[in-house]
């Protein structure tokens, strides 16, 4: 008989989100970071409270750097370390686990199940904990969504994100990642995030555009489950803003 039983990872988010409230969860893309730069803001982002790192982007070229920042960031930090790949190109051995995600608005199969099908024997050959998820992405004007040749979802449309959301579900995805697109400066409507709360009962993951406490205070209270930060890491004093963005969202009490 097939059952599913959750792997240690993924326990552990949802550990966490039930004791913490919404958590952070620190963005690195390897292509933009040397290997000592991707440890000291693991290290810095941990240390200001975040609860995980995701390493991952849209064009990764060097798999081999990718692996360097993968395994020597998991010996800097004692939080999950888990794969965001935009791509095959995107998979390393060392992580905790992998974002298992199919990018659901893509007008490209390649996105939506060819990628998933050519990677899956890497995953497994490297005994990867999969988590999967759905992915949506809002922005056709971002990298991601160049990238990802994706239909982009109207944001005065939340209802057809919400199709989007059930179909994730029924299709057994447990964690949904709504993105605003690699490099956005705004973030998912809030409207689209509780409306996709109210239908999607999975780890709801919101990602682009936060820049300040106050945006991920909404974000929170829409439903997210996990906030994603990227951009912001760029920045050479990050923890401050990173420290009273996590704080704002410990003062919030968000039933899980």
């Amino acid at each position: 008989m097939y059952r599913v039983d959750l792997g240690r990872t993924e326990s552990l988010l949802l550990e966490k989100r039930k004791s913490l409230g919404t958590l952070v969860a620190a963005l690195i893309d390897p292509e933009e970071f040397s290997v000592d730069e991707a440890v000291s803001i693991a290290r810095r982002a941990e240390s200001a409270g975040a609860s995980l790192v995701l390493i991952g982007g849209s064009t990764i070229a060097d798999q081999q750097h990718l692996n360097d920042v993968v395994s020597q960031v998991k010996k800097h930090i004692t939080s999950p370390v888990i794969l965001f790949p935009g791509n095959i190109t995107g998979i390393s051995k060392g992580a905790d686990a992998i974002l298992f995600s199919s990018l659901l608005n893509s007008t490209n199969t390649y996105f939506l199940i060819g990628a998933q099908a050519i990677g899956a024997m890497e995953v497994k050959r490297n005994q990867l904990e999969a988590i999967p998820m759905g992915y949506l992405v809002f922005g056709g004007d971002s990298t991601t969504g160049f990238v990802g040749q994706i239909r982009d979802i109207p944001k005065n449309k939340p209802a057809i994100a919400v199709m989007y959301s059930m179909a994730a579900h029924y299709l057994g995805m447990r964690t949904l990642y709504l993105e605003a697109g690699s490099g956005s400066s705004t973030s998912v409507p809030n409207d689209i995030i509780a409306a996709v709360r109210k239908h999607y009962p999975g780890l709801l993951i919101v990602g682009g555009g936060v820049t300040d406490s106050e945006s991920a205070k909404a974000i929170a209270v829409a439903g997210a489950d996990i906030i994603v930060i990227g951009n912001m890491l760029k920045s050479p004093h990050f923890e401050g803003k990173l420290i009273n963005i996590i704080k704002t969202l410990r003062d919030l009490v968000i039933p899980f």
